[in-house]
C-alpha cells in the first residue's frame, strides 16, 4: 500500500492542542467583549430617579460601605468625613459658584434642584462603563459666612475605590481658588 492510500484511510488530521487552545481564547474574548458592551450600555440607560437620589445631605443615612463622602458644614453635631469652614460670601453666591464647577466636569448633570433653591443633586457618570454616582450639596447660611454640606455616593458596588472622597475635594479645591 502506498503512503498516501495509507494516509487517507487514516481520516482527518487531528486539531492540535495549540490551535484549541487559540480557539477557546477567541471565544472567551468575544464572550467577555459582549459582557463589557452590555455593561457599557445597559449602565448608561439605568434611569436617574430625582425623587431617590436627591437626598439632604444634612440629613445622610450613610450604609456604612466606603463608597460615599460626606462634607459637612464646621459646628454640625454630625459624623462626617471633613467639615467645611464659613466663607464670607452669600450661600446664593457660594451654591452658584459650585453649580457651575460641578457642570464643567465631564459627564456631569444636574438631575435636581438648582444654586437658586440652595439645594442641588448631581449625577456623574464613569468614563468607561457609565457607572452613576450622585451629589447632592446644599448650601448653609450662618453668623460667619456660608458653607456647603456635600454628600458623593456611589449607586452601585461596595467600594468606590477613593472616587467620591477625590472628586468632592477635587470640586473644593477648584472653589477655594475661584476658578
Amino acid at each position: 500500500m502506498s503512503g498516501r492510500a495509507a494516509s487517507m484511510r487514516a481520516g482527518p488530521v487531528p486539531v492540535s492542542l495549540w490551535h484549541r487552545l487559540w480557539r477557546i481564547t477567541g471565544r472567551v474574548a468575544v464572550a467577555l467583549a459582549v459582557v463589557a458592551l452590555t455593561l457599557g450600555v445597559g449602565l448608561r440607560l439605568v434611569p436617574s430617579d430625582p425623587a431617590e437620589w436627591h437626598a439632604d445631605p444634612l440629613g445622610a443615612v450613610r450604609s456604612g460601605a466606603p463608597n460615599d463622602y460626606l462634607v459637612l458644614p464646621q459646628g454640625m453635631n454630625a459624623p462626617a468625613d471633613r467639615t467645611m469652614a464659613p466663607v464670607q460670601v452669600p450661600a446664593l453666591d457660594l451654591m452658584s459658584r459650585f453649580d457651575a464647577i460641578a457642570l464643567a466636569a465631564p459627564r456631569v448633570e444636574r438631575i435636581a434642584g438648582g444654586p437658586q433653591l440652595l439645594f442641588a443633586t448631581y449625577v456623574q457618570r464613569s468614563a468607561v462603563f457609565g457607572f452613576p454616582d450622585y451629589i447632592s450639596v446644599r448650601a448653609v447660611e450662618g453668623e460667619d459666612g456660608a458653607a456647603l454640606a456635600i454628600w458623593s455616593r456611589a449607586r452601585f458596588g461596595y467600594s468606590d475605590l477613593g472616587v467620591n472622597r477625590k472628586r468632592v475635594e477635587d470640586w473644593l479645591a477648584q472653589l477655594g481658588s475661584g476658578r
